[in-house]
């Protein structure tokens, strides 16, 4: 695959640093969007959870054309997926962040950049979403789970929204994933919800998704490790 530009949003640490080191070989410019700074493309920092920061990435992408959209950010409450979590105890602030930077921030940040992917020959977005969105998921993460849900309404409405410009957008939702971050916290007990699937196998579901034609429509993948939760 060959790509002109690409934007990856969350691309300093985890998920979105994978994907962003996966997919430097396949474009010409590669937008590495992130607060921290991100080893690899061209890092634009931006905090997307304020209006602020969306207005910097849309005057990054400029009057260029942008072939994919990868929302990969994402966050959760202090405790989460532990044995630790207790609804009551979470903050106030704590709800506002998560709900901002897993919903609301991808919502601007698509808006804004509607312009730029039409100018592409063929345009994907991708956001990863989590199988605590999904339906009758047992997760007890009360704001993270409920913006995981409002980020796949997000996606269906956005399809329906963009269908007639062959616009294609999908959400992935896996369980845990092989990052670093998360083999460590599983290697000591830090981390609920069993076995992570290999982050290759995640790539490789990208990549299927940014290879495919505009005729194409892949909506909503879900992808539970097989020995994990959700299986």
């Amino acid at each position: 695959m060959s790509f002109g530009t690409i934007l990856v949003a969350g691309a300093s640490r985890g998920i979105g640093l994978a994907v962003t080191e996966h997919l430097r070989s396949q474009c010409n410019r590669l937008l590495a969007i992130s607060r921290t700074p991100s080893p690899i493309g061209e890092w634009i920092q931006a905090d997307l959870s304020d209006l602020a920061g969306i207005a910097t990435v849309a005057q990054a992408v400029g009057d260029g054309s942008l072939d994919a959209l990868l929302y990969m950010g994402g966050t959760w409450e202090t405790h989460a997926f532990t044995s630790q979590y207790r609804f009551e105890d979470c903050s106030d602030d704590d709800i506002t962040r998560v709900i901002a930077v897993n919903l609301v921030a991808p919502i601007r940040l698509v808006k804004a950049l509607l312009p730029a992917l039409r100018r592409s020959r063929n345009p994907k977005i991708i956001v990863m979403g989590a199988l605590s969105g999904r339906d009758n998921f047992p997760g007890r993460e009360v704001a993270n789970s409920a913006s995981k849900f409002g980020l796949r309404g997000m996606v269906h409405a956005l399809r329906e929204e963009l269908r007639a410009q062959q616009i294609g957008i999908t959400v992935i939702n896996p369980g845990n994933v092989g990052t670093p971050e998360v083999l460590a916290d599983l290697a000591t007990d830090n981390l609920m919800g069993g076995a992570a699937i290999p982050l290759p196998d995640l790539l490789k579901i990208i990549d299927c998704v940014l290879s495919l034609s505009r005729a194409t429509c892949i909506k909503e993948i879900d992808v539970p490790a097989m020995l994990g939760e959700g299986a």
